[in-house]
């Protein structure tokens, strides 16, 4: 009995661990305070790109990052991450984002380094911008003037 009790107290223990590493940072924007996003699958989106022209969307995937790269791809491990299956995403200095509840930029230092985003799952909030589409015209579409951003860690 004694022992069946202290798996239980660890197996609780371990659980509580895991629950609490999946912390978040949300980054926001004064840009678009009193704007309603619609809120959308990456999917959703990339099939009905046309009907989201110039509206203001939140989606969620994985950001990829590199040279002539800003990209949300979707982070499904079962579809095409390739460019025309992404989104160009446009961070702009017109638009800052700063970690809530702190003066940090997402684009700021923070111990030396800049914060690590490539391949990482996040949420943006941005307007859909179907006559920009990246690099090259290379992509779906561009999320312009992102207001906010939640990055999981």
């Amino acid at each position: 009995m004694a022992q069946g009790r202290v798996y239980w107290v660890l197996f609780t223990a371990l659980m509580l661990l895991a629950c609490n590493t999946h912390k978040q940072k949300i980054y926001t924007s004064d840009c678009a305070t009193d704007i309603t996003f619609k809120k959308l699958s990456f999917h959703n989106l990339a099939d009905s790109i046309k009907q989201y022209d110039g509206k203001y969307v939140e989606v969620s995937g994985r950001y990829v990052e590199g040279k002539h790269i800003s990209a949300l791809v979707n982070d499904s491990t079962f579809t095409d991450h390739g460019s025309r299956h992404s989104f160009w995403v446009n961070f702009t200095q017109d638009c800052p984002l700063y970690l809530k509840g702190k003066n940090t930029g997402l684009f700021e230092t923070e111990d030396g380094e800049y914060k690590k985003i490539n391949n990482r799952k996040m949420t943006i909030r941005g307007r859909v911008d179907l006559r920009k589409k990246g690099y090259k015209n290379a992509y779906i579409a561009t999320i312009n003037e992102v207001s906010y951003l939640e990055l999981d860690q």
